[in-house]
């Protein structure tokens, strides 16, 4: 396995560069990340990260979005975005000999926007057609509504993208604003990734951003762990979709990857034990998993399932009953080397593509302060212990830690179901 080192560097102006470079790749990724998003919203503006993402893409100083495309794509390349809750990401990805196409449009678009009325009204229209897609999609849905009602009163409960009635009133004066806030230094980042010459991005990082300064630096505060929650959600799907859950606190990189094994013993890949013990076995799911999410200062390990109505509420104790017996009994022989392979199998085919490695090692970066090399991730995932992974299953796998969202045509039955009652 080739080991390719993450090296951070300085502009002039103090914008951290994070770089990887792979000799071997025949694609170059360049990301600028602002470190602002859905949870340092207030009441006026929700939903504007989101907006404001959408629209820098209709119109810069030098280019309309039809020129950005050609150009782009004329370089064999791809020009995106994401809004996340921590914070907003601009990249693009070309091929190695047209690198400077992906920096020259990624700079244009975070540096120069027009931000103009016209714009936003109409990306504001695809934004609203966004939120109400995502409704549609239960599957999809059910996540931002488990995180609504896990973090309820919290800012990370907001979703990213806002709903109708707070995107509609947003104003381009309102984008401006908050552009001309947060957006410079030292809210920005700039990620690296593929063949290029490091010199050279840093040079492009200094000439494009370090003009740009940020008056407001977000200021957050970490949630308090919630006790246990269940809830209904009406929705036109016959189907039901559940999230079940447990928060867990702010986490180092040891203990983060010690909630992502612990996740994978329970729902990672069809030898888990949530698919076997409640779809295999026992035909109660269309579909279960389990994931370890984590923001800067909190985070949880969850399942997400799909099920008819007359098999919620065994397939939510059959879910309960896998979790306290793992709590309980510990690992099967085998398991946890075949739970390691698993991951580090899921780590490294992520790794051979370059969006998903400059995606992680923003998120890494900007979310906990620093991005791991390949080789450092599979490191760590080898290097957890069964003990660290029972003392994480004892700590946080509890009834009164227990959250749960059901989204569907939610029977009597299901409305009424006593989660107390669930034994973990």
């Amino acid at each position: 396995m080739q080991n390719n080192p993450i090296e951070v560097t300085r502009t002039a102006g103090g914008i951290p560069v994070i770089t990887e470079h792979v000799p071997t790749s025949a694609s170059a990724g360049f990301l600028v990340a602002v470190r602002t998003g859905s949870r340092d919203e207030h009441d006026g503006i929700y939903g504007l990260s989101h907006l404001l993402e959408h629209t820098v893409f209709r119109e810069t100083k030098t280019r309309n979005s039809f020129e950005m495309a050609k150009e782009m794509e004329g370089a064999g390349g791809e020009l995106n975005a994401f809004t996340s809750k921590e914070m907003t990401g601009y990249y693009g990805i070309t091929l190695g000999e047209t690198a400077d196409v992906a920096m020259k449009l990624v700079g244009d678009i975070v540096a120069n926007p027009l931000i103009n009325e016209n714009d936003t009204a109409l990306e504001k229209e695809i934004v609203l057609q966004e939120l109400s897609m995502v409704k549609s999609e239960p599957e999809s849905y059910i996540h931002d509504l488990f995180e609504e009602n896990l973090w309820e009163g919290h800012d990370l409960g907001r979703d990213e993208g806002g709903s109708e009635e707070t995107v509609i009133p947003l104003t381009h004066e309102d984008l401006r604003k908050y552009y001309d806030e947060r957006y410079g230094r030292p809210n920005l980042a700039v990620f690296a990734t593929g063949s290029f010459d490091r010199d050279s991005v840093v040079e492009w990082a200094e000439e494009t951003f370090d003009t740009m300064d940020a008056p407001v630096v977000n200021q957050r505060s970490a949630p308090s762990m919630p006790g246990a929650r269940y809830t209904c959600v009406d929705h036109n799907s016959e189907h039901l979709n559940i999230g079940f859950g447990f928060p867990v606190d702010q986490l180092d990189a040891r203990g983060r990857a010690v909630c992502k094994v612990l996740g994978a013993v329970m729902g990672a890949g069809t030898s888990s034990r949530l698919f076997q013990n409640v779809r295999e076995k026992n035909a109660l799911v269309y579909s279960i998993y389990s994931t370890s999410d984590h923001y800067s200062d909190a985070g949880y390990i969850s399942s997400f399932m799909s099920c008819t109505g007359k098999n919620a509420v065994k397939a939510l104790e059959e879910t309960a009953r896998s979790f306290s017996d793992f709590r309980r009994n510990g690992f099967e022989e085998g398991e946890l080397q075949r739970t390691k392979n698993l991951l580090k199998g899921a780590v490294a085919r992520g790794a051979e593509t370059t969006d998903n490695r400059i995606y992680r090692m923003c998120m890494g970066y900007m979310t906990h302060g620093s991005a791991s090399s390949l080789a450092e991730s599979l490191e760590m995932i080898d290097s957890v212990t069964e003990d660290e992974i029972m003392a994480a299953a004892e700590k946080y796998l509890s009834t009164d830690r227990l959250n749960i969202t059901v989204l569907g045509r939610c029977g009597k039955k299901v409305q009424s179901f006593d989660a107390s009652a669930l034994d973990i």
